[in-house]
């Protein structure tokens, strides 16, 4: 008796379409229906300088802290400490600007300092063997003490405005060639890490990393050590957005970091509906940032309840993860 076997009858037509099609960029799409949305609703909302504050003001930041998550996510594991490495760059600045030193002096220490925290998750991650959750979870809470300790219990440390000097000032509030310079900053670190991700071993490997660790190890190549690096480069990118962040306000808050966590982690997780496998990249991430700085302005422009607009983000997180999985699980069967 010959076995016979059968596969899947293939949808066509219209259900293909949308699950093989339509589904797969429910990112893009709802990045449209949102915009129109907002269009609508709020007639400010299409005016040039509200465009140009969602770039500005609620997509910049976010779309630099996503970018420090991708790395993580990317290499199987995740950062909660993003804030922290924001805050103590923050820190930093500030205070070695108000004692007198040269901003590039000062901008350096930020960085440095952005990349200790880095470097102190890469220690128990890939020197202990602690997981990623867990040593960042810690470092977070570590980081928070340090800070309330550091400012008498989480006073703000102030730059008066005769103690600003210019290239500070640049940083936040400057423009090359009418293009606003932290927008600048912004693409520039996007398209640095599109091309490590898709140009350079060092992406390639972090990617295999995250997605087969095992065949990564056997194959010889020093994981940990990539991991470790891994986490340093995130704590450094994070940085540059605690000196943007400073240069903006110039001001220091303890904590005010930990603001970008959450949705940096959005972000990045609703980028990765742009993948056919499900993985994190630099485009999708952009776009998720992009979405959520496009919802948390058209909200604010409509006056609802601040924890309404909470309510209406982590709503529309869970629409676009969720029409990714019904995607996944459709083509499983195409």
């Amino acid at each position: 008796m010959s076995l016979q076997t059968t596969t899947p009858a293939k949808t066509t037509g219209l259900p293909r379409l949308i699950t093989g099609g339509l589904l797969r960029y429910g990112l893009i799409l709802a990045l449209i229906a949102v915009f129109a949305a907002f269009s609508v609703a709020t007639p400010t909302f299409l005016t040039p300088v509200n465009l140009q504050s969602i770039l500005v003001n609620n997509f910049t930041l976010l779309v630099i802290v996503s970018i420090a998550m991708t790395f993580a996510v990317a290499s199987g594991g995740i950062d909660l400490s993003v804030g922290t490495a924001m805050d103590f760059a923050s820190f930093a600045f500030v205070s070695l600007v108000l004692a007198g030193q040269p901003v590039a002096i000062a901008a350096l220490a930020g960085l440095a300092a952005g990349a200790f925290v880095g470097a102190f998750n890469a220690f128990l991650i890939s020197g202990i063997g602690v997981s990623p959750f867990l040593a960042t979870l810690g470092t977070l809470f570590i980081g928070r003490s340090v800070q309330q300790l550091l400012t008498n219990g989480g006073n703000p440390v102030y730059l008066p405005p005769n103690r600003v000097p210019e290239a500070f000032r640049f940083l936040g509030h400057g423009a090359i060639g009418g293009f606003p310079m932290p927008l600048a900053i912004a693409i520039v670190i996007i398209a640095a890490a599109a091309v490590v991700f898709a140009r350079t071993r060092f992406g390639r490997v972090i990617l295999s990393i995250g997605i087969q660790p095992g065949v990564v190890r056997y194959s010889g190549i020093a994981a940990p050590a990539h991991v470790a690096v891994t986490f340093i480069l995130v704590g450094l990118i994070a940085a540059i957005a605690g000196l943007i962040l400073t240069a903006t306000v110039t001001t220091y808050i303890p904590s005010s970091g930990n603001a970008f966590l959450l949705n940096a982690i959005g972000a990045t997780f609703i980028g990765t509906t742009l993948s056919p496998l499900g993985r994190p990249n630099v485009g999708g991430t952009v776009l998720g940032a992009l979405l959520l700085g496009i919802v948390a302005n058209g909200l604010l422009l409509t006056d609802l309840n601040f924890y309404w607009q909470q309510v209406g983000t982590g709503t529309l997180i869970f629409a676009v993860l969720a029409l990714s999985f019904i995607n996944r699980k459709a083509a499983g069967s195409v």
